[in-house]
């Protein structure tokens, strides 16, 4: 499918076709310039690298390569084109000190996730996500990264919160072990909770609060966690420590 991306960057979200499904994605080559980490590369650290680069890993250089280099594109092209990363806002849920831990049910969506636990609030970013009017007119992409719109989609649809959250984005993760995780990258954020939460979809998730403890024990023990929770169950102390920067 040569030249589909630069084709479909020219395009505004009410223009893609509405039959199809759209993912939004960035080059592998604008995200990890220097190197492909495996698992989490957080903010402010320096990522394991094969290019001799001293360079940390930016978030403000991260949100420039979506805001520059993204675009959508027809998903089923995505999920066979690992140059390309279809971006990923992965929520962690923090409420009184505990995280929020759920197992997805054989009611739900994703088949490739039923039955198993996950810390992680997630799914694709849709042309909706980008709103009416949020197209740059001088080059047609997005003038603010669809993120934050994404994320805040996701929460409403999976769950109930009565309060106020702040999100806080800590790195990204990434797992080229496998074809899914070769087109595929989260960008985890760490969603503060001021108030109370609980499933929405019941009928798909079921979950509770649980300490960070409780998370690694049950890894210990062989739980069956999906992938990207396997990799940062053993983070979550270090990341839930990390100074507070709010997002939108």
């Amino acid at each position: 499918m040569p030249g589909a991306a630069s084709a479909l960057a020219s395009l505004t979200a009410a223009a893609l076709p509405r039959d199809m499904e759209f993912v939004f994605v960035v080059p592998r080559t604008a995200l990890f310039p220097d190197c492909y980490p495996h698992g989490l590369a957080a903010f402010g650290e320096q990522p394991p690298s094969t290019g001799g680069s001293d360079d940390k890993l930016s978030l403000a250089a991260f949100e420039t390569a979506v805001a520059r280099d993204g675009f959508f594109v027809e998903r089923p092209y995505a999920e066979r084109t690992p140059s390309l990363k279809q971006v990923i806002p992965y929520s962690i849920i923090v409420c009184d000190e505990r995280v929020l831990l759920f197992q997805r049910l054989a009611t739900g969506g994703e088949k490739r996730l039923h039955g198993k636990l996950s810390i992680g609030i997630g799914g694709h970013i849709n042309p909706e996500d980008l709103g009416e009017g949020s197209q740059s007119s001088s080059d047609k992409k997005p003038a603010r990264s669809p993120i934050a719109a994404g994320t805040q989609r996701e929460i409403a649809e999976e769950l109930d919160v009565r309060g106020t959250y702040t999100v806080r984005r800590v790195g990204l993760l990434n797992d080229d072990s496998n074809p899914v995780g070769a087109v595929h990258v989260g960008v985890v954020q760490v969603v503060y909770v001021d108030g109370s939460v609980e499933i929405r979809e019941r009928d798909q998730l079921e979950g509770r609060l649980v300490t960070v403890d409780e998370l690694q024990t049950l890894l210990d023990g062989g739980a069956n966690f999906e992938t990207w929770s396997r990799l940062l169950v053993p983070r979550l102390d270090e990341l839930l420590k990390l100074p507070l920067s709010a997002h939108p």
